[in-house]
């Protein structure tokens, strides 16, 4: 009974053996550095009828599942073998256990080895390779700007300009024709030479091509036989011509009443019935329009016999004399035109200088370079340890503290950051400083203060009155706020400038932080510059 018992116990542990070998597991290394991959392979042989499910898993163990890489077939005799691989990572350091996963080849589940892998440090020698510091934040410069603004407000005024200029020129054109047309036959005549070289028709625009055809008509039977031709229809109009001619004892024939009547009445059908007559038709319509004005001007009989001498001066004058007065009416346009642009160039500028004073005016039109500080685009950032978190309108750069403190004040320190936008001579001049004394003293920030200014004082600062304040930051960290003006004198070009400044003085365990803000006084761009840089100002606590 007992051989029995050990024997199925052997044939039970060969057929779990033999289960558990069904997938066969490997990875390519057993150590690696803190995020490299781990490429974990599991194979198995099974025949071509045979379904295997490999997990889609984001995690196996303690370790991410970076890559799920594709199943590789390899056909062997009757039998494929099926290779799949998983790279994993890890970014903690220690020893890991890849666990067994559960694949599944017909229904049927099939534990993989687990495997022990370790996760290792990179190393960094800081002897061999210098540590920096952290780089400050680089900020874009705002290439747009407004000079957008002052272009839409050049085209604007130029686009009033030119609509003034247009304006003029179109109320002008009527009253220049009555002024170079003496006589109505002139008038009709040249009006049909321009409607000729418009070529309305040719370009389809045969509508108003007809309408401008009988205008020239009527206008110019109204002016010529003084008959209201404009505003009657062509019934109308031929019923007055027919009397206004018995009236005059004008020679008219039959014909050229009718052939004006068929243009008049074929002009009707085209602008109402939108009737489209032939090329050839409107050529023959044209010629019948400009016939019966000749021949109605012919007809009209005159009042006065005048001599040859003394009529209308000879088309050469006449077209010199056309010219002439328009290139006066031109000039005249002109004129008017660039006046109303200065006008409103005067007007605008003399509202604004009103209105918001002359500074404003020149601080937007020609700029102002604290304005554009003020309106850029700040940046917040960290400066020196213990660091000080601070708003600026461009980033502060790292000065050489070498060159900026005597050698005697460099032994007493241990470690100072310097970092400043601008210099005294400039419009506005930034810096923030930290520093940590190798002795450990008690520090008088008064007296710090005191040393600050006379290092300025050493740069040409004359004149200087200084005001002392408590000062708190949000974080409830006090310090000093020293404030005041001084007269800096510029020996290369002769001059002096007062200038406004304050200087914040904090202390911590030994350490000095400080910030200083300097800038002409008056300026009003500056000091809200100023205020926004104080308000900002954020301190970390010390470290050792």
């Amino acid at each position: 009974m007992k051989l029995k018992f050990y024997i199925f116990l052997f044939l039970l542990s060969s057929a779990v053996f033999a289960q558990s070998k069904q997938i066969e597991t490997s990875i390519d290394t057993t150590k690696n550095k803190i995020g490299a991959e781990f490429k974990l392979t599991f194979k198995t042989v099974v025949n071509s009828k045979s379904k295997v499910v490999f997990p889609n898993l984001k995690n196996i163990g303690a370790l991410e599942v970076i890559q799920s890489y594709p199943i590789d077939t390899v056909k062997k005799n009757d039998t494929y073998e099926l290779i799949k691989k998983y790279g994993l990572t890890q970014f903690d350091s220690g020893r890991y256990t890849i666990p067994a996963i559960k694949i599944l080849i017909d229904k049927k589940p099939y534990l993989t080895d687990s495997i022990r892998v370790e996760v290792a440090n990179i190393q960094v020698d800081t002897l061999q390779k210098k540590m920096y510091d952290i780089k400050d934040i680089s900020t874009v410069e705002n290439e747009t700007g407004d000079w957008w603004k002052y272009l839409l407000g050049f085209l604007l005024i130029l686009g009033i300009g030119a609509f003034v200029y247009w304006y003029i020129k179109k109320h002008q054109k009527k009253k220049i024709e009555e002024e170079v047309y003496k006589t109505p036959i002139e008038k009709a005549t040249s009006l049909l030479n321009n409607l000729e070289k418009k070529e309305l028709w040719q370009k389809g625009e045969i509508k108003e091509y007809y309408s401008e055809l009988t205008d020239i008509a009527r206008n110019y039977i109204e002016e010529a036989i003084q008959i209201p031709a404009m505003e009657s229809t062509t019934s109308e109009l031929i019923q007055g011509l027919k009397t206004a001619s018995a009236k005059k004892k004008m020679s008219l024939t039959s014909e050229t009443v009718e052939n004006l009547e068929r243009v008049l009445r074929q002009a009707d059908l085209v602008k109402f019935a939108k009737s489209k007559p032939l090329e050839f038709e409107i050529t023959e319509d044209r010629n019948k329009i400009q016939k019966a004005i000749l021949t109605l001007d012919n007809a009209i009989p005159a009042e006065v016999p005048v001599e040859q001498e003394d009529q209308l001066l000879n088309e050469a004058q006449k077209q010199k004399q056309i010219q002439l007065q328009l290139k006066k009416k031109r000039n005249k346009r002109i004129t008017i035109a660039v006046a109303s642009v200065v006008f409103l160039l005067t007007a605008t500028t003399t509202y604004f200088i009103v209105t918001k004073g002359f500074n404003y005016v020149k601080d937007n039109l020609i700029g102002h370079p604290t304005k554009e500080l003020l309106e850029g685009e700040w940046v917040k950032s960290e400066y020196g340890n213990p660091g000080i978190l601070v708003e600026t309108p461009k980033v502060l750069k790292r000065l050489d503290t070498q060159k900026v403190l005597p050698k005697e004040a460099m032994a007493l320190i241990k470690e100072m950051q310097l970092f400043g936008y601008g210099s005294l001579l400039d419009n506005f001049y930034i810096t923030v400083s930290t520093a940590k004394f190798k002795n450990p003293t008690e520090i008088d920030l008064t007296k710090a203060l005191e040393g600050n200014l006379k290092i300025i004082e050493a740069q040409g600062a004359r004149n200087m009155i200084v005001k002392q304040e408590d000062f708190e930051t949000k974080e409830g960290i006090t310090g000093i706020k020293g404030y005041g003006t001084f007269t800096l004198i510029n020996d290369n070009l002769n001059s002096s400038t007062k200038i406004y400044y304050e200087v914040l003085m904090f202390k911590q365990d030994g350490g000095l932080q400080q910030i200083g803000i300097f800038h002409e006084e008056g300026d009003t761009y500056a000091n809200a510059i100023s205020d926004r840089i104080l308000n900002s100002v954020e301190l970390k606590k010390a470290s050792n």
